[in-house]
């Protein structure tokens, strides 16, 4: 399964033809894709207007949400911060590394945009879904 990330879902919303929004659209009703609690509010908390929240909302939630964090992802998640930070590494986001955390323990492959996830698949063995990221 793939987990799609709040920088390509937002990419796709304002409708920015990327390589990952590609794939994305490519992916949608033929693999399955699945999203986060925490993906869903970043996505969501962006739109102005109630009427494309709710479009968005609509779609978001007829995947499968992934509850991202809870006392056992937190706790690793914090792990692969500090491993990464031993390597001098810093990770600008807790999300992102609740996130990445969450794909590691779960085995889904990550499709995002967000170059702050290179390092968990360089050194924490996080699966991008795009080739090169």
């Amino acid at each position: 399964m793939i987990l799609v990330d709040s920088s390509v879902w937002i990419d796709y919303f304002r409708g920015m033809p990327t390589p990952q929004t590609e794939m994305l659209d490519s992916l949608l009703g033929s693999e399955p894709v699945v999203t986060g609690d925490l993906v869903l509010t970043e996505v969501l908390q962006g739109f102005g207007s109630e009427h494309d929240f709710n479009q968005a909302r609509k779609l978001l939630t007829s995947l499968v949400v992934v509850n991202l964090v809870g006392q056992d992802i937190a706790i690793q998640a914090a792990r692969n911060f500090r491993a990464l930070r031993a390597l001098g590494i810093t990770v600008r986001k807790t999300i992102d590394a609740v996130i990445a955390t969450r794909c590691i323990a779960s085995g889904l492959t990550l499709l995002h945009s967000d170059k702050d996830f290179d390092p968990f698949v360089r050194h924490l063995g996080l699966r991008s879904a795009f080739p090169g990221t």
